[in-house]
């Protein structure tokens, strides 16, 4: 899936509070692609990174994939094409949700 062209919906857009947990505030974009489900049943969740603003849609391309060793899903990583960033600067941006789990950020070499 990296490098494909997806468009991210987003629910849960950059400065929003998480439903269940308020204090976690969405510092990144972040949704679902429509039509593609993961394995829990739901669409899949994309983070989007590289967009300062909140958004309510966004087509980007898949950067990465963070897979969660102790979760049944995995999320995907969208961001403005032609626009990268390292493993170390997407951990740190998506830390706010992925420190609560044990994630591995895959990338194309």
């Amino acid at each position: 899936m990296i490098g494909k062209t997806v468009t991210v919906t987003v629910d849960r857009p950059l400065g929003s509070a998480h439903p269940d947990y308020p204090e976690m505030i969405y510092p990144v974009n972040y949704g679902y692609i429509a039509g593609i489900m993961a394995p829990d049943g739901e669409e899949q969740d994309a983070y989007i990174l590289g967009v300062p603003h909140p958004v309510e849609q966004f087509t980007g391309k898949i950067i990465a994939i963070v897979h969660r060793a102790d979760d049944i899903e995995e999320k995907w990583v969208v961001c403005p094409p032609g626009q990268t960033y390292t493993r170390q600067e997407i951990a740190e941006m998506i830390r706010f949700q992925e420190q609560y789990f044990q994630s591995e950020i895959i990338m194309e070499v």
